[in-house]
């Protein structure tokens, strides 16, 4: 791998650990306040909102600048959502207007992530030859799910009280004492890990790709970017590696709120400790994601669809398990799983969409389909608990939905070589064929 490579990695780690950190403390403050419950997943939902809401424009930025000054701006960004989450109690705002305050930040900080996509993946297409595309998205990957769980752990450590008055009295940070509630603390402390995010950003090399200049007006942007969207599910390869990006990050986001719900209800287990499980099935993709990274090469990415299918099955024994190391064992496998199929798809999407558009929008049109799903399945979730569907329940639901939705995009892969039968040889090429485009008459010629 290029030198450059591994400052992107730790750029991308301390940013992500940041998000996750930050979302803690975003919720400790909410509760500090006496905020409603269902501000929480407010603030979830207005994070991946942005990713949605801003699909159309990001990618155009993310190609408009050197990927490295993208992802610079992008983290200064997120360090503003920081303050602005800081200074909630300084503007005189009665409390419940204070409580939309925090959550309007953390959408700031979801502007900033948006933005922040696109030049990171788009910079390991421009970086990367073809066949070290899996190999280094694994590597993206598992560093990514190692920072959720880190920011998660560094996030509630921040708010406990140990931790916090330990910092307080350091007296590190200017203007607070011991009575400063926690969380504002935690804000100050993971500010700074956004700024050692944005100093490896500014140590990313330019990598001399130059694009198209991109189109400004908002409204053919979107117009735009449905053409985008358009070509990348046209193509036959991108389709089918977009269909199953796109479920697995929407059943992914799921599975986690799943897990939580799953360990209080069936193993009786307090929320701190429920959302360990979920760690311990993020630790199962590390091991996937490194495991695809080192054996699954780009040309045999289509190879890995049968392990989507797998994973939906293997989800449905989560009712029947009861003792701890089963617990442990199936979640580190529905983990593992997950990481091992998902990482050979992302990359050929990259591929495809680097070929196809270009490396900021193919990446703009993964995160919109991505996140809209997300939107779409925790909605469908919080319904089926809304109308008292036991959880276990809903975990048949959710495996069945998984396989049989992953069977059917094998039966449509299939369906796609049988008609170009050439489709596999067209992997990691940068042809614009019949296979490609989905046009018959561009075929024919």
């Amino acid at each position: 791998m290029k030198r450059g490579f591994y400052r992107i990695m730790a750029a991308q780690f301390f940013s992500s650990l940041a998000d996750n950190a930050l979302f803690i403390a975003a919720v400790a403050l909410i509760q500090q306040l006496h905020g409603p419950a269902w501000m929480t997943p407010m603030i979830k939902w207005s994070f991946a909102l942005s990713y949605v809401l801003l699909a159309a424009f990001v990618g155009a930025f993310a190609d408009s600048y050197p990927k490295g000054k993208v992802m610079f701006a992008t983290n200064a960004i997120k360090i503003c959502g920081c303050l602005l989450m800081f200074l909630y109690g300084s503007l005189g705002l009665p409390s419940h207007q204070e409580v939309y305050l925090i959550c309007l930040a953390y959408a700031l900080v979801g502007i900033g992530a948006a933005a922040y996509s696109p030049a990171k993946y788009g910079i390991i297409t421009e970086l990367l030859p073809p066949d070290q595309l899996v190999k280094g998205n694994g590597w993206i990957e598992g560093l990514t799910v190692v920072s959720i769980i880190l920011g998660v752990v560094v996030g509630g450590a921040l708010i406990s009280p140990a931790v916090s008055s330990w910092l307080l009295n350091l007296n590190l940070i200017p203007g607070m004492h011991s009575g400063t509630p926690p969380a504002e603390a935690a804000i100050v402390v993971i500010a700074v890990i956004y700024l050692i995010a944005t100093g490896f950003n500014l140590t990313i090399p330019d990598t001399g790709v130059v694009y198209p200049k991109q189109q400004k007006n908002p409204i053919r942007l979107v117009k735009t970017f449905g053409g985008f969207i358009r070509t990348l599910w046209h193509d036959k390869l991108g389709q089918i590696s977009l269909a199953v990006t796109t479920l697995f990050w929407g059943a992914g986001a799921t599975l986690q709120l799943i897990v939580i719900e799953w360990g209080r209800v069936q193993l009786g287990l307090p929320l701190n400790q429920a959302s360990i499980l979920m760690g311990v099935a993020s630790v199962g993709t590390i091991f996937g994601a490194i495991i695809a990274g080192r054996f699954i090469p780009l040309h045999a990415a289509l190879k890995v669809l049968p392990f989507g299918v797998l994973m939906g099955f293997v989800v449905m024994l989560m009712p029947v398990a009861y003792d701890r190391w089963f617990v442990y064992t199936l979640l580190i496998l529905i983990g593992g799983l997950g990481g091992f199929f998902v990482v050979p798809m992302n990359a050929l999407l990259q591929h495809r969409g680097h070929v196809l558009l270009s490396a900021g929008h193919s990446i703009a049109v993964q995160n919109f389909n991505e996140q809209l799903n997300i939107l779409l399945m925790v909605a469908s979730y919080s319904l089926l608990l809304a109308l008292n569907v036991s959880v276990n329940a809903i975990i048949v639901i959710f495996g069945l939905l998984v396989a049989g939705l992953m069977l059917i995009i094998m039966a449509w892969n299939r369906h796609n070589h049988r008609r170009f039968p050439n489709l596999d040889e067209l992997i990691g090429s940068h042809a614009h064929g019949i296979a490609l485009s989905g046009d018959e008459k561009a075929h024919k010629h």
